[in-house]
């Protein structure tokens, strides 16, 4: 027996309806089979996209961290020698610190100080210079007489958090170095040691 209609599998032939409702659901089960590949083409193309921009976006989120955590302790560093060298230009000794049995020389209550003020950040190579070149007894350079110049420097090393950050720095750490000068107020001349 022949076929009369081209999607009809029964020898019975086909009304035009009939035909029309045929031919509707196979071209909408083959538009959602090309839809579907489509769309799994289309989430591995979203996946792979999101994952470029993620990279990027997380690099930037730390980096927004790290510089923040820089600048904040930059500040802190420098609010630090600010208060050592209005301490150290008022001609001040630390008396009796924890632990301490005698009263600290006058530098070494700078650097007291100066440690005090920002605990747990690593403050190195700290220097103490006067305009004049004075010398303590052991000729290290003091902190200057009364209406003295006076110099405070110290170099700073900052470990950054983020390992991807810390690759674009030499060993990791921010290093910076600050400096303050003041003039030593007009202190009894027996204070300056």
């Amino acid at each position: 027996m022949k076929r009369s209609g081209y999607l009809s599998k029964s020898p019975i032939p086909l009304d035009g309806e009939e035909r029309r409702g045929k031919v509707k659901a196979v071209l909408s089960i083959r538009g959602l089979k090309h839809l579907l590949r489509r769309s799994r083409s289309e989430e591995g193309n979203s996946l792979v996209e999101f994952a470029l921009v993620a990279v990027l976006f997380f690099f930037l989120i730390f980096a927004i961290f790290d510089f923040g955590h820089l600048f904040f302790i930059r500040a802190e560093v420098d609010s630090a020698m600010q208060e050592a060298a209005r301490f150290a230009s008022t001609g001040n000794h630390v008396t009796f610190p924890a632990g301490a049995p005698t009263p600290l020389s006058r530098v070494n209550s700078i650097i007291f100080i100066l440690d005090a003020e920002v605990p747990g950040v690593n403050i190195s190579n700290i220097q103490i210079s006067n305009a004049l070149g004075s010398t303590d007894a052991a000729g290290n350079p003091d902190a200057g007489a009364p209406r003295d110049s006076m110099t405070l420097t110290a170099t700073v090393n900052i470990p950054l958090m983020t390992p991807m950050i810390a690759a674009l720095f030499p060993g990791g750490k921010y290093t910076f170095t600050t400096s303050v000068t003041v003039k030593n107020e007009n202190f009894p001349p027996g204070e300056t040691d």
